[in-house]
């Protein structure tokens, strides 16, 4: 018979959602005397993926930081610009770094205990977490999943559900082709084909980058056609047909504005990536997990479920107009961003994608942006919220303000 071990919080995977909710509970003295489980598949000892971000200066994760740029190019098909984002840096992480660091952190806490091993199921039954794995059962008042598939997210249509999709080439060519202090933000002068497709550099050496194809859209592509399109541009754009695949990487995260509630219980709260995390207008999910923790850290201290968390704000309803813009035209991509980049500094840029802009800074940065389109995504969402209060007028207010 099966032995059922218990546990107050259980944490299922330790990626940097997981491995920051860990680490954050390991230093908090709130959470001194509870028991708490990390629970992974794998042993988290290869580099499986970067992390990407920009800061205004120096910052928490630095000391893992691999790399540093301090500009950043844009290219567009009529406009195409060097820029230096100081004060803010470009930073990379490898993900074996953080791995290594926070879970020799986090073992080094005498409450938490990682365990490598695959869930097989998990849910809230009774008032108490069920968890089954393939080398045991657990038992846990709270749990934090962060397993995530797009079944999730693409079983409704009431927002769109976009990828950013991509495959990345580690290069090292035999003569100088890189600028060291220059990151290549997007490229858009490569072919659209009808959806937003650029180019992302990030240079560690004249001659040493990781060269990633990327693309905003519904569906991932065959795999030989992203690395077509890597090598077309290190030949064509980069002028260098003589390299060697150090090591490859492919991801695809979602872009979507499902804020993942309806799979939140009382006792158990999706988190990461699955629990809409990533910024759904960029994909980018590193930074924006370092905020949400010490929130939902300190919501955990309250008791209250783990349900009345919310962390939508205006920026969710301009994300939104923004991915049904994409989903309209899935080729506007690349003239939303050059224009934007030709009427706009990349600081407030990044300011606002932080989302720590100001009212009036926005309205500023939206004027920068095609207006047409955006005009039509915003008609559309009020008409569609008129015609649902319509259809059921006691949740009007809900809709409008809440939805």
């Amino acid at each position: 018979m099966t032995k059922t071990s218990l546990f107050d919080y259980i944490i299922v995977g330790a990626g940097a959602a997981g491995l920051m909710l860990a680490d954050a509970m390991g230093r908090d003295a709130f959470f001194a005397d509870k028991s708490i489980l990390l629970v992974d598949k794998d042993a988290k000892r290869n580099n499986d993926r970067t992390w990407c971000f920009w800061e205004n200066g120096e910052g928490r994760f630095d000391a893992i930081v691999h790399k540093k740029w301090n500009h950043i190019y844009f290219g567009g098909q009529n406009f195409s610009k060097r820029f230096n984002i100081t004060p803010y840096v470009y930073k990379m992480i490898k993900g074996v770094d953080f791995y290594t660091d926070y879970l020799e952190r986090i073992t080094a806490y005498p409450n938490i205990e990682f365990r490598q091993e695959t869930v097989q199921d998990i849910d809230d039954t009774l008032g108490k977490i069920m968890m089954t794995t393939d080398k045991g059962q657990y038992v846990a008042k709270k749990a934090f999943n962060s397993l995530f598939n797009y079944g999730m997210a693409t079983f409704q249509n009431r927002y769109p559900v976009l990828q950013q999709h991509f495959l990345g080439w580690f290069v090292k060519t035999k003569k100088p082709v890189f600028k060291t202090d220059e990151v290549t933000y997007m490229d858009f002068s490569i072919p659209q084909k009808g959806n937003t497709r650029f180019m992302y550099v990030l240079p560690f050496s004249e001659t040493e980058a990781l060269v990633e194809y990327t693309l905003f859209s519904e569906q991932t592509l065959h795999q030989l056609e992203y690395e077509k399109a890597i090598e077309h541009y290190l030949n064509t754009n980069l002028n260098c047909t003589e390299f060697e695949i150090l090591e490859k990487e492919k991801g695809s995260i979602p872009m979507t504005c499902y804020d993942f509630k309806g799979y939140h219980t009382k006792n158990m709260r999706f988190i990461g990536t699955a629990g809409g995390w990533a910024k759904p207008s960029t994909g980018y999910t590193f930074m924006s997990t370092a905020k949400k923790t010490p929130v939902l850290l300190e919501h955990i201290k309250t008791g209250k479920s783990l349900q009345k968390l919310n962390f939508k704000n205006r920026f969710w309803q301009y994300d939104l107009l923004f991915l049904d813009v994409l989903k309209r035209d899935n080729g506007k991509g690349h003239v939303i961003f050059e224009k934007l980049f030709k009427n706009r500094k990349p600081q407030l840029v990044f300011k606002f994608l932080d989302e720590e802009t100001n009212f009036l800074e926005e309205l500023y940065y939206m004027w920068g942006s095609p207006k047409i389109p955006f005009t039509k995504a915003l008609w559309k969402r009020v008409l569609l919220r008129f015609y649902m209060a319509v259809r059921n007028p006691r949740q009007a207010l809900t809709i409008l303000f809440c939805a």
